[in-house]
């Protein structure tokens, strides 16, 4: 649920955007996994089906913080217990999520697809092939696996069940400070939507990028906050404005004087400078007259008496 001023940030996260993919960007100054939590709790209040695929974040933590919310339809995928699949313990790694083959058979409901975190991927997996598992997921067509503790058959201890959805939507968390510049660029560039949140002066500041399909790009800029209840509060024009900083005044603690009295600026304007003509200069300098040209020749000139032009008949 949100309470919010921002157009761009309430279609978001009511789930106007059908079969988007939608990044939400973060850093170690400020964590958005909150607001990824209000999008998770925002669709299972619409009663759509959400596939979590959580390599940071355990089963419990996730849905101690989704107290309230009806949970019978989130999906835990987990990626979390057993990351690497040093002990088997899990069917879900970096690696086996963009390794997953491509099925064209039938589909369950549209479900929302929320990856916490893409960075984690993005360390084990090259962002091509990243990008390449996202489209596909987009697509409804790609085969996940899950681990299923309640499955009487087991295979080394762990139960692998195999399922096509298709794809309402797609939610990637990426922490933008782990990555290069040009990484996060091209994660951002094949997103449908963006939010870049930062840290703001109360609350938090979300910088929204939407592309239509008309190739039209929105952006927007909104303060938020998060409270207990995962409920987005967008503040109003009136609170956004934030205290404007004090002009500090450089020349004030310093040890010489850098400011001209009353006399020393009369005095410095009376100064005439070396380089300047004034008009007493000018005229001294520039007089009128016939000008004539005056050649004294040295003792050592050749001098020709002769004109060198007499044979000339001008």
């Amino acid at each position: 649920m949100v309470t919010s001023f921002s157009i761009m940030l309430r279609d978001l996260l009511q789930g106007t955007e059908a079969g988007g993919f939608l990044i939400i960007q973060d850093s170690c100054c400020y964590s958005a996994r909150r607001l990824l939590w209000s999008f998770i709790k925002a669709a299972l209040n619409r009663e759509e089906d959400v596939h979590v695929l959580s390599f940071e974040v355990s089963e419990e933590e996730l849905k101690n913080g989704l107290k309230g919310s009806p949970v019978q339809r989130l999906h835990f995928h987990d990626g979390y217990s057993d990351p690497l699949a040093w002990f088997d313990q899990s069917a879900l790694t970096a690696e086996r999520f963009c390794a997953q083959s491509v099925e064209r058979g039938s589909r369950m409901e549209p479900a929302l697809w929320v990856i916490d975190s893409l960075s984690w991927i993005l360390r084990h997996v090259g962002p091509t092939t990243v990008c390449q598992t996202l489209r596909r997921l987009r697509e409804g067509k790609h085969k996940m696996e899950d681990f299923k503790k309640k499955c009487p058959e087991r295979t080394n201890g762990n139960c692998v069940l195999s399922f096509v959805s298709g794809s309402s939507g797609v939610i990637g968390l990426l922490h933008h400070d782990m990555h290069p510049r040009g990484t996060v660029g091209s994660l951002c560039h094949f997103a449908t939507s963006t939010i870049a949140i930062t840290a703001g002066a109360r609350g938090a500041r979300a910088k929204i990028t939407k592309r239509l399909k008309s190739g039209k790009v929105l952006q927007d800029e909104e303060l938020f906050s998060i409270d207990h209840d995962l409920m987005v509060i967008g503040q109003s024009k009136a609170s956004r404005m934030e205290p404007e900083e004090e002009e500090v005044d450089p020349t004030a603690n310093l040890t010489f004087n850098l400011r001209l009295s009353d006399a020393q600026r009369e005095a410095k304007e009376k100064l005439a400078l070396p380089f300047v003509f004034t008009k007493e200069k000018k005229a001294a300098l520039l007089h009128t007259g016939t000008g004539r040209i005056v050649y004294e020749p040295d003792a050592n000139d050749d001098y020709d008496q002769e004109d060198p032009d007499d044979d000339l008949d001008v």
